[in-house]
């Protein structure tokens, strides 16, 4: 005869969809702050078991209030704890077997048993004795625990032996639960957090979607995290005792100046030894600001640049007005700590292996077999530990992996786009999430040894620096659409703008690059797409001049994170805001007018049809004025230009504003005009254009000239254009390049992924050139991507290259081409084998310096490269 089905409730049906249903043996595992918080959940389940007519046995041990409601009927066990160990579980077990199979139990909070037993140790050996002896039974049980007293160990062995433990909040007069583990059960949304509402009557756990209520409502519990595995070495007895001197200088027992240089020694060890972030740092954190990041830290060493900008900046914005404390979103970032990348690289054999291919004698030798060995690499226990408690409390919210390294983001040296961050869905098991946590992190890890990060740090003079890499893990700024996940508009912001398009723009108000989604489609060249352009205290000054150019320069895809198939996507925007509900989209879009009016006039549906403008965002909020304040604000802190990247959310009629880096910007903070070179002989002018032109105002001479033909290059095959861009960086590399100024100009856009829109270099390939220009000329409809804002921009101004786009179809616009068959192409005589590809790449030599002169003005976007009549003048 088969066992009976036997079916249990929380006495809330939306909380059991949510946990996939009360199994049969499920030990359920409040972790509260306070009593109040388990009450609530007691009642609903003693009521239901009362409805249903099945047994309920409470024990009661502890000194706390009475649990049970007066009008439920329950079985009263009297236990008294004080008596010993032995008598209290055996006097459960007996209960229990009396009891027999399906009977229900309600526990006072485990808590309370450490006045008794004072010991930890015990409580957990209680509690792995009698879980797995109720689970026998098919039973039903519910345990509180005071998530903040308890040893790490113990919570962690009652945590493995439990069926189903939950992490219960309370923020603002609302209780929120996040599962940590439900055994056997899985949901796309199983380990969201989940806000108790009660509508009409009805009990409704509602998904908290957006991040920054879910970081609000999380950080707001802070003095419970600290996943670092507490050890009694030097790392943590001085962070043990940052946290005591806190408390003596509220208590009037301990100076504050032995505060001010417990915090510098700890700043020094933990978060910054570069001298001007130092300054920086001490000025603008507190002991209590240092103590938050040894709580978030897994691991030891520095947290790294990125981290610390980002960290600096929001502190710097906080300590200036209170109304940014209103306005940012809370972060709740965990920092792998350097030397936790330092241990695994010893640990897995990979550290000699490193040091050989940065040394500058076997530069780059071995790179690959670094690089796969980074990336198979193993972690040891206690770091798995600790990435699963992080992983814990972000549940299922998506997360994004980024590298901090120690020479990241400082004062003169800004790695950018030279590291990689790695998106995580994180959707899936506890299990699975790990595993693709830690593939998320050897691919960081990895990029350390890249060839453009290490032929960056050759080009600084820094292979010799040390560079560790420490990461910061930050939660994904936006909430849930549909199965997609995206903050509504992200991007990056500059405190200058090097790109003056109109005479009534200011360069010293700054410019932002906005787009729609995930910003990695502001911060990396986007192929066969483009962004809004902001120049701050002028929004209403656009590149575009016309509906149709502001049509055709629109942004038309999306960056998103899948939640359906865990991964980050690129989606049509107009498939991506189909059937949302409840989104603000007029901030973001507008509606074409004009072409719903030709759907009329053909007598065709209307369909509503949307183009990426942000006007009303930037003309009916406070938005662009708070970014403007922001730049400004952090741009006198730092004493130079910043660059930062951010997200931006509207919910429940307000927005918050995510700022998610900040870092010191390479940029002369000045516009220079030059001087106007006159009128030129038409038969000496190589190339001339109205704009854009975007740099330092530069009138010099060029020594050489390297030319891709746009006609030759578009019949290319892809395999070719490939090895056109290897060649040019073959060119760029050429001892012969690095004492001269170059001039590239080719096809389309430089550094693109997509070779039918351009000429896939990377930017170590084109890092010695002085001038770049890119050429509106290889087939219809290729437009030169202006990127400012982006890595590849960045890159640019960081080594004060100039950049200039030409069309030779724009009216005052011209190229000679006849130019380029006059002098003698130098590619074979640089790169010996490349005889094939002297018809696709001209390399010009000048020997008289002052033969070829560029003239370029950012200020009235005006470019002119032309030869010097030498032989008039002889």
């Amino acid at each position: 005869m088969s066992k009976p089905t036997l079916e249990f409730s929380s006495g809330m049906k939306n909380l059991d969809d949510v946990l996939q249903g009360i199994l049969p043996g499920d030990n359920v595992v409040l972790q509260i702050d306070e009593l109040e918080d388990y009450i609530p959940f007691v009642h609903k389940f003693a009521r239901n078991l009362n409805k249903e007519d099945k047994p309920l046995i409470y024990f009661r041990f502890a000194q706390h209030e009475f649990l049970i409601p007066n009008d439920v009927h329950a079985t009263i066990i009297e236990l008294r704890p004080e008596k010993g160990f032995e008598k209290f579980l055996s006097q459960i077990i007996k209960t229990i077997e009396n009891f027999g199979i399906g009977a229900c139990y309600v526990f006072d909070c485990l808590s309370d048993l450490i006045a008794d037993w004072y010991s930890d140790v015990m409580l957990g050996n209680f509690f792995m004795l009698t879980c797995p002896y109720l689970y026998k039974f098919d039973t039903v049980a519910y345990f509180a625990l005071n998530r903040h007293k308890h040893d790490r160990k113990v919570i962690k062995d009652i945590q493995d032996t439990a069926q189903v433990v939950l992490d219960i909040y309370r923020n603002e007069d609302f209780l929120y639960v996040h599962p940590l583990k439900v055994f056997e059960r899985y949901s796309p949304t199983l380990y969201m957090l989940f806000k108790w509402e009660s509508v009409d009557g009805v009990d409704e756990f509602v998904t908290v979607k957006n991040s920054a209520r879910i970081a609000s409502t999380l950080s707001s519990m802070q003095h419970w995290i600290n996943i670092g595995k507490k050890k009694h070495d030097v790392w943590n007895l001085t962070f043990d005792s940052a946290k005591e001197t806190v408390e003596g200088i509220l208590l009037g027992e301990i100076s504050p100046i032995r505060g001010e240089n417990l915090k510098n020694h700890l700043i020094k060890m933990a978060v910054v030894r570069d001298d001007l972030l130092f300054i920086l740092a001490i000025k603008y954190f507190d002991l209590t600001d240092i103590l938050e990041i040894g709580q978030r830290m897994i691991g030891s060493g520095m947290i790294g640049g990125k981290s610390v900008g980002m960290l600096l900046a929001q502190a710097i914005l906080r300590k200036s007005d209170p109304y940014w404390d209103k306005r940012l979103e809370v972060q709740d970032s965990f920092y792998v700590g350097a030397e936790v990348y330092y241990t695994y690289l010893v640990k897995n054999n990979c550290w000699w292996l490193r040091r050989k291919v940065t040394d500058s004698s076997t530069f780059m030798e071995g790179i690959e077999q670094t690089r796969e060995k980074i990336l198979s690499g193993t972690f040891p226990d206690y770091i798995i530990t600790q990435f699963k408690k992080m992983l814990d409390y972000y549940g299922q919210s998506p997360i994004i992996v980024r590298s901090s390294s120690l020479q990241e983001d400082a004062y003169g040296n800004s790695f950018s786009g030279k590291y990689e961050s790695v998106f995580l869905a994180n959707q899936g098991t506890p299990k699975e999430r790990l595993q693709k946590f830690i593939k998320a992190v050897q691919k960081v890890y990895a990029s350390t040894v890249g060839i453009d990060a290490l032929t960056y740090r050759k080009s600084r003079g820094l292979l010799e620096s040390d560079e560790q890499m420490a990461l910061l893990v930050q939660r994904v700024s936006g909430s849930i659409y549909r199965d997609n996940f995206f903050p509504q508009a992200a991007g990056t912001g500059f405190s200058f703008n090097p790109y003056v398009w109109d005479e009534h723009i200011d360069p010293k108000a700054g410019f932002l690059r906005l787009v729609f989604g995930l910003g990695t489609r502001a911060v990396d060249r986007t192929d066969s797409d483009f962004t809004r352009l902001v120049a701050l205290k002028s929004i209403r000054l656009r590149t575009e001049h016309s509906t149709d150019d502001i049509r055709k320069f629109s942004q038309k895809y999306v960056d998103v994170l899948d939640l359906k198939e865990n991964k980050f996507v690129t989606h049509q925007f107009k498939n991506v805001v189909e059937k949302i509900e409840d989104f603000p989209l007029e901030l973001y879009a507008s509606r074409d007018e004009e072409v719903e009016q030709r759907m009329m006039d053909h007598n065709r549906e209307v369909i509503p049809t949307w183009i990426l403008t942000f006007d009303t965002l930037l003309n009916n909020t406070t938005f662009a004025e708070d970014m403007s304040k922001m730049l400004e604000t952090l741009q006198k802190a730092y004493q130079i230009p910043v660059d930062i990247e951010y997200a931006v959310n509207f919910f429940e009629g307000d927005y918050t504003i995510n700022l998610l880096q900040c870092r010191p910007w390479q940029i002369k903070y000045e516009i220079q005009d030059v001087e106007d070179p006159g009128k030129i002989k038409q038969d000496l002018i190589v190339f001339k254009t109205n704009g854009p032109v975007i740099g330092t105002s530069v009138a010099t001479f060029i020594a050489r000239m390297i030319y891709v033909v746009p006609s030759v290059y578009g019949c290319l095959s892809i395999r070719d254009r490939h090895a056109v861009a290897r060649l040019v960086g073959q060119i760029n590399h050429h001892e012969s390049s690095t004492k001269k100024k170059i001039l590239l100009m080719g096809p389309g856009r430089w550094g693109t992924s997509s070779p039918s829109l351009g000429i896939p270099t990377t930017f170590s390939e084109i890092s010695n050139v002085n001038v770049i220009g890119e050429i509106a000329e290889m087939h219809e409809g290729l437009v030169p991507d202006i990127s400012l804002g982006s890595h590849f921009f960045n890159n640019l101004v960081e080594l004060d290259m100039v950049y200039f786009a030409l069309n030779p179809d724009k009216e005052n616009d011209y190229i000679n081409r006849d130019f380029f068959q006059k002098y003698p192409n130098q590619l074979k005589n640089l790169i010996p084998g490349s005889s094939h590809m002297e018809e696709v790449i001209k390399v010009i030599d000048f020997q008289n310096e002052e033969e070829l002169l560029i003239n370029m003005n950012s200020l009235t976007q005006n470019a002119v490269c032309y030869l010097k009549n030498i032989l008039e003048e002889k």
